[in-house]
């Protein structure tokens, strides 16, 4: 699966755990969060510490909630100054330039088909931080395909247009807001489906996540059964019926793929969860070609894939650890090896590489 899904809001929290599990692990898209800020302008619940420390704080609970429901976190340098009515007051704070270079250099790094914001455009309605990271979103869309924006980000990486960006709406915003909810015209993805090869739903996974932002007082049990989470299409083909219609997800959007893409399709066919070796050559092959690849974005995403497979097929264990806790410099650190080959397939330990420590 090659989709790749990017959702955008304001601070940690913000977050639709819901969408974010479900697009990873049902679709497995690369999926990403972009939080504008860290937090550090909140309360903390668990503990004394506040502003930059309560932001260290949230950053490393986001990090948790994704490990858990498959995203990967970005963040930009906005500030998070506390309460703001409106996206006006938010900017007078804010270096909007700085913050919307972030926010186009994360969606070309992200590559995302899709991009959905938490919140919408319509000042008043919500936090001014919540209403400006949507406006961000909306101009980095326009800006990310532009060779003459930012062009000192083209060095490292290169210009990305998405295809859609929808708002993440439900009747929560309408009811706020005193309006009749109506979901007509909208997408609806049921995030509530059951996963039997994980033993969860995509909603108590997402509570699971969600209940990472200790320090906001979260937590939840979540839900069970069918759970809809309504887009409202903002740019993009509204001529399909699927949030990635018309969108290709597959090995036919990469150039002389098609090789790779075959040794995939015969190691799926073969495969038995109770005797997966006959994969491993298929798998092998597939990744021999997925070297080759010139198209260094999905190379990196799918070569750490493949790398995690085969290691999981093989059941192989590896460890490095040091004799003591710690070393001064100038010191002998003693290391001890343990590298185990679990199951019937020619498998060698040829080098092993120590990163030095810098100077």
């Amino acid at each position: 699966m090659l989709g790749s899904v990017l959702y955008v809001a304001a601070h940690p929290d913000d977050e639709n755990t819901r969408l974010i599990a479900y697009y990873a692990n049902e679709k497995l898209f690369n999926t990403a969060y972009l939080s504008a800020t860290r937090g550090d302008g909140g309360q903390n619940l668990i503990g004394p510490e506040i502003r930059e420390n309560l932001g260290l704080i949230r950053t490393q609970e986001l990090l948790e909630a994704r490990r858990i429901d498959g995203g990967t976190q970005f963040f930009s340098r906005a500030n998070d100054f506390g309460y703001s009515k409106t996206p006006m007051e938010t900017l007078s704070i804010w270096d909007k330039e700085k913050v919307l270079r972030d926010f186009v250099r994360v969606i070309r790094t992200v590559k995302p088909d899709v991009i959905i914001t938490r919140f919408n455009t319509l000042s008043g309605t919500t936090h001014g931080h919540h209403t400006t990271s949507a406006l961000l979103a909306l101009e980095a869309f326009d800006l990310a395909g532009d060779s003459s924006v930012y062009p000192d980000q083209l060095k490292t990486i290169e210009v990305w247009q998405p295809k859609k960006l929808f708002w993440n709406t439900s009747s929560w915003f309408y009811a706020r807001n005193k309006i009749k909810f109506n979901p007509e015209g909208l997408y609806s993805i049921n995030v509530g489906i059951y996963n039997p090869n994980l033993g969860i739903s995509y909603t108590e996974m997402a509570a699971q996540s969600r209940s990472m932002h200790k320090s906001q007082g979260f937590g939840s049990t979540g839900s069970r059964g069918d759970e809809l989470e309504y887009l409202e299409l903002w740019r993009g083909d509204s001529s399909h019926t699927d949030v990635f219609g018309g969108i290709d997800t597959s090995w036919k959007r990469v150039e002389k793929s098609q090789k790779m893409a075959q040794f995939l399709l015969e190691a799926q066919e073969v495969y038995k969860v109770e005797n997966p070796k006959p994969t491993l050559g298929y798998l092998l092959k597939a990744r021999q070609e997925l070297l080759k690849m010139s198209d260094q974005y999905w190379k990196e995403i799918k070569l750490n894939e493949i790398n995690q497979t085969i290691m999981a097929i093989t059941g192989t264990y590896l460890e490095v650890i040091s004799d003591d806790y710690s070393y001064a410099r100038g010191e002998t650190v003693k290391l001890s090896i343990e590298a185990i080959n679990r199951i019937d397939f020619p498998i060698k330990l040829i080098e092993l590489t120590i990163e030095p420590w810098g100077l």
